[in-house]
């Protein structure tokens, strides 16, 4: 019986009793006046058995065949079953049930059969620990972005890194997969949501190296803003960088990504995918899907996106910019390459100006001088200095070069090199004081 035939049971002992009427039994009920008199009668008539309701212990009319049911909670066992950690929990089986084997449930009723049959347990859910901060009310007003590295190929493929972008107003996400959480990966997910949905107005990230430095003690006093190269675009992109200093601040891309853990592996699991590149063509299907599923509508109609720039501009926006000083000999070294700029006529860059190498994703390098393109070519080696363009400095270069392959190499006794130390020295004699009693001057610069 339950709590409620209990009471009523407690209640109509009293009606029995004479101490209450059968109006005031209904109003403690809560029941008509008529609903009273029939349980009354059931009392008196079975007793307690006649207050139990009478489709307690019958099958309901609604209930699935016994024979789907079996069918059912085969396929689980056979293909979405497993260790804890690895088996679809009843809402994504339900959903593999109807794209695959086409047999629709609904999500509480397949729920109620995996925990009759232990393929599912209930777990505790965690004590609140702190009040949610509240959604912003626009789509595209802040934009949480974050990487989570974790086993997504189960082994079939590299430990890699998923970057995930969500949306705090709408809970949209857009994923890109990658093997380490690098500048290029934060910059490739970040223009692949620019070109679906615009420029948003702030990002929300944490305090990776990557995204926002730490300003260094001395450049604090002098007033320096350090810049990553991923904060210099979006700067330019207009986009404000906000760093959390805590996990749970920016609890929404933490949480997304614990469902990505259990959803996408699983999903990624049943298709085979084994490569980063098939990773991420999967990511071009499943994230529209997840977002159809999971995504709310903002609280203003208003979407804070500004238009995507154009193909230039983003090519020119997404990029690395180093600056290096062009050399005498109009040489600019990177990377240790060496580059040899062509003189032009228009846009002269003069010697030991700063110049700024720009470099791609796909390893494309350019060098600019105040926004200009300069003309160059990639030479072998560091190129020699005037005074060295001899025959004999050649021979000497080339020497040298032996003695670098491991051939030992020793200059000649007239060599130059074995003369600058002599010079430094009358240099400094000479630049001596005389005192009395010190040797003179030509004979402390004579040869001994």
């Amino acid at each position: 019986m339950s709590e409620r035939e209990l009471r009523r049971a407690e209640v109509l002992a009293r009606v029995a009793e004479g101490g209450w009427t059968l109006v005031e039994a209904a109003e403690r009920m809560e029941v008509s006046y008529r609903q009273g008199k029939r349980l009354w009668k059931r009392y008196r008539v079975e007793g307690l058995r006649g207050l139990v309701h009478r489709s307690a212990g019958r099958v309901s009319n609604r209930a699935k065949p016994k024979k789907l049911r079996r069918r059912v909670l085969q396929l689980i066992r056979a293909k979405y079953s497993g260790e804890p950690g690895k088996r679809f929990g009843p809402t994504l089986a339900t959903e593999h049930l109807a794209e695959e084997d086409g047999i629709g449930l609904g999500v509480e009723t397949l729920r109620r059969w995996m925990l009759e049959e232990g393929l599912w347990s209930r777990e505790r859910r965690r004590r609140a620990h702190r009040r949610r901060r509240e959604r912003k009310a626009h789509f595209g007003e802040m934009v949480q972005l974050d990487g989570s590295f974790h086993d997504w190929l189960e082994g079939r493929g590299p430990r890699a890194c998923l970057m995930n972008l969500v949306d705090d107003a709408t809970g949209a996400t857009l994923c890109r997969m990658g093997e380490e959480e690098t500048i290029w990966a934060a910059a490739g997910v970040l223009q692949a949501w620019i070109e679906r949905y615009g420029v948003p107005q702030v990002l929300y990230t944490d305090w990776k190296n990557i995204y926002v430095p730490r300003p260094r003690e001395e450049a604090r006093l002098q007033g320096e803003v350090a810049e990553t190269q991923f904060g210099r675009m979006c700067r330019r992109l207009g986009i404000r960088i906000i760093a959390a200093h805590s996990p749970q601040a920016k609890g929404r891309v933490e949480r997304n990504h614990g469902t990505h853990q259990d959803r996408l592996v699983k999903k990624m699991r049943r298709q085979g995918v084994g490569t980063l590149e098939e990773a991420n063509r999967y990511l071009e299907e499943y994230c529209p899907q997840h977002n159809a599923r999971y995504a709310v509508a903002a609280r203003a109609d208003a979407d804070y996106h500004l238009p995507r720039p154009g193909a230039r501009q983003l090519r020119e926006i997404f990029r690395l910019e180093i600056e290096r000083v062009l050399s005498h000999a109009w040489v600019v070294r990177h990377a240790n390459r060496f580059y040899q700029v062509e003189r032009q006529s228009q846009h002269h860059a003069p010697a030991r100006s700063k110049v700024t190498v720009c470099e791609w994703e796909d390893g494309t390098r350019e060098i600019h001088y105040r926004g200009q393109k300069l003309k160059c070519q990639e030479i072998e080696g560091r190129p020699l200095p005037r005074e060295l363009e001899s025959s004999r400095s050649r021979q000497i270069v080339r020497a040298t070069s032996g003695a670098l392959a491991g051939t030992k190499w020793k200059p000649a006794a007239d060599h130059p090199w074995r003369r600058y130390p002599q010079r430094g020295f009358q240099k400094s004699l000479h630049a001596r004081p005389l005192v009395p009693g010190s040797p003179s001057l030509a004979s402390a610069s004579a040869p001994p």
